[in-house]
């Protein structure tokens, strides 16, 4: 089995061919599909026609809205666009269409103390039922990626989220750095990213892959750094991908520009190699 490697790109392009020699450059075979549902449906065909026409396969489509935003029409802009990106994803037969699962805080993607209401988590699983049911996806399905202060920050609470939300088109996007959020999880790295492979295995459809770094003082402060630049195993973390099975999305992200995203990628290309794991 190979794995699929995919992530940002971080350079202007005009076109469907201009995205995919950037995309090649990169050594992608997962992507991010390029435009959104607000581009013309010509649009939106002409690149799907490129990714299938080269052995592409769409890992994501981004959200990034607040549906739990406290203002009302923030909150009804959010879950219109969140049902038209899922119709999206479903449209070009994306693994996952992927969102956080929305902020009570003056950030939309920032801590507050009422993300852990449980009146607030019932309506986070509402939402996320109201956006599946509108649009009933079969090829795709929603998710939601963890964040270290709401709601899922656990694989075992991801486990409860989908039991939950109870919907076939429920899906798992997995960043296991994001549930890296104290001491003993970030020492015990490779034992918890293993357990949340365990867990979430038959239903993660999509990863990020991050690296993590805590610095030696007083209170605990754990920064987001680009693989190779922390602490994590990434021969051990290529292996439960490739267990995972064919077309399981790898991308890497958060990085500043083009040149560092192809450093990355020849990072986790070579860490592969090492791992006896095989990157299509």
């Amino acid at each position: 089995m190979k794995v699929r490697l995919g992530g940002g790109i971080e350079r202007s392009y005009k076109n469907p061919q201009e995205w995919l020699q950037l995309v090649k450059q990169l050594g992608y075979s997962a992507v991010l599909f390029p435009v959104d549902s607000n581009a013309s449906d010509s649009v939106i065909q002409d690149y799907l026609s490129v990714i299938r026409e080269n052995d592409l396969i769409v890992g994501e489509v981004g959200v990034w809205r607040n549906c739990l935003a406290p203002d009302d029409a923030k909150r009804k802009d959010a879950m219109d666009y969140a049902k038209a990106q899922l119709a999206l994803a479903e449209e070009v037969h994306a693994n996952c269409c992927v969102n956080i699962i929305g902020s009570r805080g003056d950030v939309w993607d920032g801590f507050s103390a009422e993300n852990y209401d449980p009146a607030i988590y019932d309506l986070a699983v509402d939402s996320i039922r109201e956006i599946i049911d509108a649009v009933k996806p079969v090829r795709s399905c929603y998710s939601i990626e963890p964040m270290p202060w709401m709601v899922p920050d656990s694989p075992q609470q991801y486990l409860q989220l989908i039991k939950d939300v109870d919907r076939k088109g429920f899906g798992v996007h997995l960043d296991y750095v994001n549930m890296i959020n104290c001491p003993r999880r970030y020492v015990q790295s490779t034992a918890f990213i293993r357990e949340c492979f365990e867990l979430l295995g038959p239903y993660i459809k999509s990863i990020h892959g991050k690296d993590v770094f805590m610095e030696q003082s007083y209170t605990t402060l754990i920064h987001e750094v680009q693989p190779g630049a922390g602490t994590l195993d990434y021969p051990k973390i290529l292996r439960m991908v490739e267990a995972l099975g064919p077309d399981t999305a790898f991308f890497i992200e958060h990085l500043p520009d083009y040149e560092t995203y192809l450093q990355v990628a020849g990072f986790i290309r070579a860490q592969a190699k090492a791992a006896g794991v095989v990157v299509k």
